[in-house]
């Protein structure tokens, strides 16, 4: 009988154990705890706005080709900005530069709300608020990551991640679902009203982290080079100039590490085929080819989120893993085939099925390139590394967006979902197909 009660009880042990350790960051560190609940707040509010912008672009003009220009005005100055945004990274206060720029964002958006509920948003006030988003994104994104990675120490890192992933996962299931609601049923300018609202209560709990983690925040003194990066360096011309060299930096430590660089290029076309599909071609998918409604097509983003879960669970259930090269492109593959089949089916529940498998794909790349950076990458030249990743992955959406928008305008759009997608599977495939990339372990 013992043997019974031990042999039933083992899993339930087990399982305790496993949700222990992914709450452990919780119960070690205070600043994550901050950082951690002040993100997802803000994020809730973000989710629910990208299901509704769409939504209003569509309403105002209808055309494939706007949506993609709304899209390329968004990411343009959010790839500007990025050259140097590393450098002010991790020559600033972190937490400060975060505050700032969700100030900005919650003014963006309360002043969209105000104009979508008084019927005065146009498509140029809606253009100067997506510039003026963008380009605090590109400041938050490094200034975020290089926190994370600073906040996941050694001890916490692992469960960290994982955490981190699946709460924000879970915040996207919410939020899709939650945009679709609100234009069903109320108006676009309650999404942008809520998001502001969560921008504002974000500032509460970054506040509260930077009087916590004040021991930890960043200088303005100028972080030393490696020795390796000073030597390379000495005989430039324009050595003498302490941002150059901090800002070749961060060019020196990728060129370290081929499967970092390696992986920045490929996705810097990849993210062209992919992120143009699911920001441009699929709100025209739902809203305009099948015309569905706002609320299947914000369960279908929420399905992203369902997937990516599951991906964060089967990752995050071992301390380390093997062949991540494999793994993480293996994702991306499997991404790529998902968004493929979305010119194949026409059966909206199957249509929602697909989006949950892409969403899985991508976060197991995700996890793979989140930990890879942190274990590789030193804590002072973060803010430089991760702006040089951001760029790669972003500046050449601009470009994608107003192709795919004005393609599929040309020639169809369920051709074009079918194109790209399969111009970013042979990208992978071609990735995988390079032995520093294939052999990361």
């Amino acid at each position: 009988m013992q043997v019974d009660v031990k042999t039933q009880s083992q899993p339930a042990e087990e399982s305790v154990s496993m949700i222990a350790r992914l709450l452990s960051p919780v119960r070690q560190s205070r600043a994550f705890t901050f950082l951690w609940i002040g993100q997802l707040i803000a994020m809730l509010g973000s989710s629910v706005t990208m299901i509704i912008l769409p939504i209003v672009v569509y309403n105002l003009t209808g055309s494939s080709t706007i949506m993609g220009l709304a899209m390329t005005i968004y990411i343009l100055p959010n790839v500007l900005v990025l050259p140097v945004s590393g450098w002010i990274v991790d020559h600033t206060d972190r937490v400060r530069l975060i505050l700032f720029t969700n100030t900005v964002r919650f003014a963006v958006m309360l002043t969209g709300a105000i104009l979508i509920f008084t019927d005065q948003l146009t498509l140029p006030r809606l253009y100067i608020g997506l510039a003026l988003y963008g380009l605090m994104d590109g400041i938050f994104n490094p200034a975020y990551a290089a926190l994370r990675a600073e906040i996941f120490t050694p001890d916490i890192r692992n469960a960290a991640n994982a955490l981190t992933q699946m709460s924000i996962q879970g915040v996207r299931l919410l939020g899709p679902s939650l945009g679709g609601l609100l234009v069903t049923f109320t108006s676009p300018g309650s999404g942008f009203a809520l998001d502001s609202l969560t921008y504002l209560i974000s500032l509460f709990c970054f506040i509260m982290l930077g009087r916590h983690f004040v021991s930890s925040r960043r200088s303005i003194t100028a972080r030393p080079l490696s020795t390796a990066a000073e030597n390379d360096l000495a005989g430039h011309p324009h050595a003498r100039f302490s941002i150059w060299r901090d800002l070749m930096e961060g060019v020196w430590i990728l060129k370290k590490f081929p499967w970092l660089w390696i992986t920045i290029v490929i996705f810097s076309l990849l993210n062209i085929c992919y992120q143009g599909i699911i920001a441009v071609m699929v709100p025209w998918l739902f809203k305009v080819h099948y015309q569905l409604t706002p609320l299947l097509y914000g369960l279908a983003m929420a399905a992203t989120g369902v997937g990516a879960i599951i991906g964060a669970l089967i990752f995050g259930s071992r301390v380390y893993w093997r062949r991540r090269g494999w793994i993480g492109y293996g994702g991306a593959l499997l991404s790529g085939i998902a968004l493929f089949l979305l010119s194949v089916i026409t059966w909206a529940p199957g249509l929602i099925m697909i989006m949950m498998l892409e969403g899985f794909g991508l976060m197991m790349f995700a996890l793979v390139w989140e930990t890879s950076l942190q274990e590789m990458v030193p804590t002072e030249s973060f803010g430089r590394v991760v702006s040089l990743d951001m760029l790669g992955s972003f500046a050449l959406l601009p470009v994608g967006y107003l192709l795919i928008g004005w393609l599929a305008d040309q020639v169809g759009g369920i051709f074009t979902i079918g194109l790209f997608a399969a111009a970013g599977i042979l990208l992978v495939i071609l990735g995988l197909c390079i032995p520093a990339v294939r052999r990361f372990d």
